[in-house]
């Protein structure tokens, strides 16, 4: 095995950082739920605010997620010898799956428990929305999984792995939408995914390029998102809208392409401001050092105590919170950071004490192996 050691670059674990961050705030503080007698069902409020779809442009952080997880596989998967994919599998897989496991054990005991004493007709499909988040990681577990042949193909191939994954991105859409063909939706998950992952491979060629690099990817991106949702098929919104024919994130589509482009172009134009804040910034330092810390138990365990948040309030105070964007709605939305945030709290202390004083973030021990 190599024993050489890279540095760990400080602006990815800020890229990581921030759009973990992103993704916990906007589940907290922007979900709207439908409680009823026999269901749960999550909502938003893009729906029903005019032009609140252009947020989702720059809110909808998944492609930054997966693009630092390209560059974290690659920089690790490149420093062991040959032969080795199934250390780096097993490596990277069982970080992930056995706190995700255990969460979703949990779950369905409490399912049960629920189910069973309050016989709660709501219970099951609570517990469905609770887990939800777990989408990503099983994307990503894949991707993981498939990580040794794309890196190798970009060995061999270089950037014509891209331009395959964006024409195949294209051609499943036209098989689903024009062809009717389920089955295409469902494989985007990996290629257009895929796609993000794989440009992460090329992030430090794409650093050391010239900026007028990150500027053709932010306008390329940008044009293309612009002209994919507004031709009167793709919708604006980069996540789901109630009412819309379909999302553009499950399974994501042509649109997400264009946005993973315009959305890796941005981080790298604003790469030297935050590298310079976070290099003289103690502040700075400090709060996405912990981020990164706890990300994996943050990730997980975020709409554990949402879940908590909503139990105490009815429990106590016999409250709901609205099922639209009232004034009222909005009015709550700093408690709606603010109480998720202080009942998930206790649980990211308790999973770094079962995890002991050495756990890591995702992607962090991939930086140096």
């Amino acid at each position: 095995m190599t024993t050489t050691t890279k540095k760990r670059d400080i602006y990815v674990d800020f890229l990581r950082a921030f759009s973990l961050v992103i993704v916990v705030i906007w589940h907290w503080v922007f979900t709207i739920l439908e409680l009823t007698p026999e269901t749960v069902s999550p909502s938003n409020p893009i729906g029903f605010t005019r032009g609140m779809w252009a947020i989702t442009w720059v809110l909808q952080v998944m492609p930054v997620f997966f693009f630092v997880g390209g560059f974290t596989h690659r920089l690790a998967f490149d420093n062991y010898e040959k032969g080795t994919s199934r250390r780096f599998l097993k490596r990277r897989s069982r970080r992930l799956l056995v706190p995700a496991l255990s969460l979703v054990a949990i779950w369905i005991g409490l399912g049960f428990i629920i189910d069973a004493t309050l016989d709660a007709a709501w219970a099951w499909p609570a517990v469905i929305l609770v887990l939800s988040p777990l989408w990503f990681l099983v994307v990503y577990l894949l991707l993981v999984a498939v990580a040794p042949l794309a890196i190798r193909a970009h060995w061999r191939w270089g950037e014509l792995v891209l331009v395959w994954l964006v024409g195949m991105a294209a051609v499943l859409d036209v098989l689903r939408f024009h062809h009717l063909q389920g089955w295409a939706a469902w494989l985007n998950f990996i290629i257009i995914w895929g796609l993000a992952h794989q440009l992460g491979f090329f992030y430090d060629r794409l650093v050391a390029a010239p900026r007028r690099v990150a500027w053709m990817l932010t306008w390329s991106g940008l044009f293309a998102l612009i002209a994919l949702t507004n031709m009167g098929f793709y919708p604006r919104s980069v996540v789901g809208v109630p009412g819309e024919r379909f999302s553009n994130m499950g399974p994501p589509t042509l649109a997400i392409v264009a946005l993973t482009f315009l959305q890796i172009g941005l981080v790298l134009l604003v790469r030297d401001w935050v590298q310079h804040r976070l290099d003289t910034s103690p502040g700075w330092q400090s709060m996405f050092g912990w981020v990164n810390t706890n990300s994996l138990p943050l990730y997980l365990l975020h709409t554990t105590g949402m879940a908590i948040t909503i139990a105490l309030l009815f429990v106590m105070f016999d409250y709901l919170p609205p099922s639209d964007p009232t004034i009222e709605w909005w009015i709550s939305r700093p408690l709606w950071f603010l109480g998720p945030a202080l009942a998930t709290y206790p649980f990211l202390v308790l999973f770094a004490k079962i995890s002991g004083p050495g756990h890591e973030p995702v992607g962090a021990d991939e930086l140096a192996t």
